[in-house]
């Protein structure tokens, strides 16, 4: 898919972008997602890189419970570059195929674990209604503990900046 922003020239970045983007190689290993099209506003760019390494790579989640997250977000979002790159990484992590396409498609997944139940259905209410009720918060905090479930709304809330991103620009893995 050929997105509809024009993608920086590598050759052409100001010091600033050049410092981004091999930050970006550096913790991510590749540019898929947003980055390119960040790099039109250095400055966003940067603390949006900074966010994103710490929601993928140093919360308290595990690498499954966040990538859950991601796919929710990208189901919500109905954002297909978002599903490229975190569905591998999903299965990867331990997600079955069944429940990836289960939440691919907008339908409930089965999981044996209590945690990653507690996250799908915090996930899909918080994107659903924008807010999470008392009863879910409240067994969500006393499962996950307050930092984790901190965590989990900031994963959310960054995969839904990176759909946002992905989908205005029509950008996907190439």
């Amino acid at each position: 898919m050929k997105s509809r922003l024009p993608l920086p020239d590598v050759a052409g970045l100001s010091v600033e972008q050049r410092q981004i983007f091999d930050s970006i190689l550096q913790t991510r290993g590749n540019l898929d997602g947003p980055f390119l099209a960040w790099l039109h506003s250095p400055g966003f760019a940067r603390r949006a890189e900074q966010l994103g390494a710490f929601c993928r790579y140093d919360t308290s989640l595990s690498l499954c419970e966040s990538e859950l997250l991601i796919l929710c977000v990208a189901a919500h979002h109905a954002c297909v570059g978002e599903q490229q790159i975190h569905e591998p990484i999903a299965a990867r992590a331990g997600i079955s195929a069944l429940n990836i396409e289960r939440i691919r498609n907008g339908r409930v997944p089965e999981f044996s674990e209590e945690r990653l139940n507690l996250l799908y259905h915090t996930a899909t209410e918080l994107l659903r209604s924008n807010r999470i009720s008392g009863e879910r918060f409240a067994e969500a905090e006393a499962l996950l503990g307050r930092p984790a479930l901190v965590e989990a709304v900031g994963v959310i809330g960054y995969y839904s900046l990176v759909a946002y991103t992905l989908n205005a620009f029509e950008m996907g893995v190439a």
